[in-house]
């Protein structure tokens, strides 16, 4: 099967919202899969396509990636959400998506590529420790991972990472 990488675009929005309620079923309840599809609202899709991805196979969704430039940190880049078809994971998919990312931010001028995941999610954070990534300290720590209590609000700690790319020079 050849995978295709494109640009994410306006229209992508609900295969991407149905690929979230979907795909994450085999770790939460549907209402909960739900509710972590409304982290990717239309406009990340209508502000940041330029920097978000689609991967397709045989004209099916495979995976997407949304990320964006940071406005207020000119050397940073910020992967928001990535998703990948759960009977296709462990096939270099999130790595391909990935790398999209670290080109078009290069490119870019960034220097720095941040992003975020659960503390209850260990094959997240062993993807990120894998593609490069470097754990942020926190305020606390589970299982020897440093965690950010609260930091997207009470009762929602993350793990914070961050990632060196070399910026490409402008053109």
């Amino acid at each position: 099967m050849t995978t295709e990488l494109r640009q994410a675009e306006e229209r992508d929005h609900s295969r991407i919202v149905a690929a979230i309620e979907s795909w994450w079923t085999d770790s939460r309840s549907p209402a909960a899969a739900r509710e972590l599809s409304l982290l990717v609202p239309r406009l990340f899709l209508q502000h940041f396509s330029g920097t978000s991805f689609v991967a397709e196979q045989d004209g099916r969704m495979a995976g997407f990636l949304v990320g964006f430039l940071s406005f207020d940190r000119p050397q940073d880049a910020y992967i928001h959400f990535v998703g990948v078809d759960p009977a296709l994971r462990g096939r270099g998919l999130a790595r391909q998506l990935y790398t999209a990312f670290f080109d078009t931010a290069s490119r870019a001028g960034r220097s720095r590529v941040h992003c975020i995941t659960s503390p209850a999610n260990s094959g997240s954070i062993g993807f990120h420790r894998r593609m490069g990534f470097q754990l942020v300290s926190g305020d606390a720590e589970i299982d020897g991972v440093p965690v950010h209590q609260n930091y997207d609000g009470r009762g929602h700690d993350r793990v914070c990472f961050v990632r060196d790319i070399s910026p490409l020079p402008a053109r």
